[in-house]
């Protein structure tokens, strides 16, 4: 059973989202909040596998309390729902360790799926679509960054294959396109970037496309 909290300031917005999750086997809701504070101390309380975490909130608002509950280290994914399409909040809900957004008129199928998909360690949003988010904003979201990447620690415990698998990701490859690539078997490439996300200490596969831009693995498009 996956539990989740949802945090909106909208009442027929959260109605909405716990008439979904009610009506949907192995999905529980445990609490709800109102506000970015309110969902931070929930998420504490409570230890939901994942918070639908809303971005604009009175107080509090959803970037800040996403840094919060994902600081912890605990269990607890955040995705974030928003009304912003593919704009600067959402990369900043991603820098701050949401694990994926999706918007407000998606289809409840897809928001269950994302929900799984979250709650199980995986990103909502696509490879593909990642690498077209972050090179929209990278310019103005990324800290750019001067150092060689053999300077950032996180690298050294990197094989050779495994840098490569990581620059891959941060390309926007598939699991698939990796395989093709790299002439690996897409098993082998799984077990791969498994251990590149325990080694540099990513917790899904959009985080390690935002550290492989910040290192300089990876740039921007002009």
């Amino acid at each position: 059973m996956t539990t989740v909290l949802i945090a909106d300031d909208q009442p027929l917005q959260r109605m909405g989202f716990r008439m979904l999750l009610e009506g949907t086997p192995g999905l529980t809701p445990v609490g709800e909040a109102e506000h970015g504070a309110e969902a931070v101390r929930l998420a504490a309380q409570l230890r939901p596998d994942v918070v639908l975490m809303d971005i604009r909130m009175p107080g509090m608002d959803g970037l800040e309390a996403t840094r919060r509950i994902t600081a912890t280290g605990g269990r607890t994914r955040v995705l974030i729902v928003t009304t912003f399409d593919l704009d600067e909040y959402a990369y900043d809900g991603l820098r701050a360790g949401a694990s994926g957004f999706l918007l407000k008129d998606a289809r409840p199928e897809e928001l269950v799926a994302g929900i799984h998909a979250v709650a199980t360690g995986d990103a909502v949003v696509a490879p593909s679509l990642t690498r077209r988010l972050l090179d929209a904003y990278a310019h103005q979201v990324l800290a750019p960054t001067d150092a060689p990447a053999l300077e950032d620690p996180r690298l050294q415990t990197l094989s050779d294959r495994e840098r490569e698998v990581l620059v891959a990701i941060g390309q926007g490859w598939t699991n698939t396109e990796i395989a093709e690539r790299l002439h690996l078997t897409e098993s082998t490439v799984k077990k791969h970037v498994g251990r590149v996300l325990a080694k540099i200490g990513a917790r899904d596969r959009i985080q390690a496309v935002i550290m492989a831009y910040d290192v300089g693995l990876v740039r921007a498009k002009p």
